[in-house]
């Protein structure tokens, strides 16, 4: 009965947060460098809030979410059950270790989803940042790149996530946000990895004042 009803529930918690989500923060997707198509993708953000998963999540379509898995902390998403179970049966997510083992590589989890045919959203700062602009890209990106040349690379900009859930609160705060997806970038033949990581930062921080 409780595996029956799993997809059942995970159904109505998806409608629940994209609802409740709605409410509080608009979740208005700006389309402004490509349409939303349902071709394979990497969607690269800036990270500024545990939140940034969700808020993305809402603010694609119906369409695309289904096929779209954002990354998500171990540590920090499956510290509950119950985060565990929203990660895994409601977003579908692609969970990442945000510290080094020794003998495991931290993108097998997203190669994985993309040798699958899924479209990821990942954050290449790796770890959240607290400035204006985004820290410097971490070499994931470049090296999905690499390996997935096929797969389309569309910039996004979070804005006003870090206001909705301040650190160290409980209760979110209503703020209008948006998500701002930019034109695909692509990595050039023989390009170096810092000149396409810094590239590729540049795209997302372009997409700030829009």
């Amino acid at each position: 009965m409780k595996e029956s009803l799993s997809p059942l529930a995970a159904k109505a918690m998806g409608l629940f947060l994209l609802n409740l989500i709605r409410l509080l923060t608009g979740a208005q997707a700006r389309w402004t460098g490509c349409p939303p198509k349902a071709e394979q993708r990497i969607y690269f953000a800036n990270h500024q809030s545990h939140a940034d998963l969700v808020m993305i999540w809402a603010a694609l379509p119906e369409e695309l979410r289904s096929i779209t898995r954002p990354i998500a902390a171990r540590d920090y998403w499956t510290k509950t059950p119950f985060k565990q179970w929203i990660t895994t049966a409601v977003f579908n997510a692609v969970y990442v270790e945000r510290e080094r083992k020794e003998g495991v590589d931290p993108l097998a989890p997203l190669i994985e989803a993309l040798e699958s045919g899924d479209s990821i959203i990942i954050f290449p700062e790796g770890t959240r940042g607290f400035g204006e602009e985004p820290q410097p890209f971490k070499s994931g990106l470049y090296s999905l790149a690499q390996k997935f040349p096929h797969v389309v690379l569309v910039p996004a900009w979070i804005d006003n996530i870090q206001r909705v859930m301040p650190k160290g609160e409980v209760v979110p705060v209503p703020i209008l946000c948006s998500v701002t997806f930019g034109a695909p970038i692509r990595l050039e033949e023989g390009e170096e990895r810092r000149a396409f990581l810094d590239r590729a930062r540049a795209a997302v921080i372009a997409l700030r004042d829009l």
